[in-house]
């Protein structure tokens, strides 16, 4: 009985190594082409695993993050943003914001209002967009997340890549999107 004591509580007190939805988004975009030099180069990054989107003329959108300043977790971070335009559907996609220099990443940590203007197509995994926006453009494709594609540079310090996760959306609207942010 003593044994078997000791197997459940050695059984008990190991952690398995679960791969956790951000450690996995990160390594989507680092595979995805444009997006990986990025984190080497970068002062810093917020990743959304998951930004979920649906509109039908007036549109919202809404995902949590974290944000990290020099590979370093340092706060968590959520967007939320309302877009009107002609629009239909929903999308579930991740993103990745780099930081170039301390000063963009201040200002992104700061939680000040970003406006843009998109347009994007979104068919299952299958999705393309490009976006222009106060913090830079950006543009890609993926046909999912072990395929994907990205291209962009920096603007004002700061650039945005997207991967399709699913959905079936035809968007061109103006949007408005708040991002918020938490120390840890």
């Amino acid at each position: 009985m003593k044994k078997y004591l000791i197997l459940l509580a050695l059984t008990l007190s190991v952690n398995p190594a679960w791969a956790d939805k951000y450690a996995d988004t990160i390594k989507v975009f680092k595979n995805a082409g444009g997006s990986a030099a990025f984190f080497k180069n970068s002062y810093g990054y917020a990743i959304f695993p998951t930004i979920g989107k649906a509109g039908l003329g007036i549109g919202a959108a809404h995902g949590e993050g974290r944000v990290y300043e020099q590979g370093t977790y340092k706060g968590d971070t959520s967007m939320t943003q309302l877009s009107i335009g002609f629009q239909a559907g929903g999308q579930a996609f991740s993103q990745v914001i780099f930081f170039q220099d301390k000063r963009a990443f201040k200002e992104f940590t700061s939680g000040n209002f970003e406006f843009g203007a998109q347009a994007s197509a979104v068919a299952i995994t299958a999705g393309a967009q490009a976006t222009a926006s106060t913090t830079g453009q950006s543009a890609g494709r993926s046909g999912g997340k072990n395929d994907a594609t990205t291209v962009g540079k920096y603007n004002k310090g700061m650039a945005i890549f997207t991967v399709a996760k699913g959905g079936l959306m035809y968007e061109a609207a103006v949007s408005g999107q708040k991002f918020t942010y938490k120390a840890k």
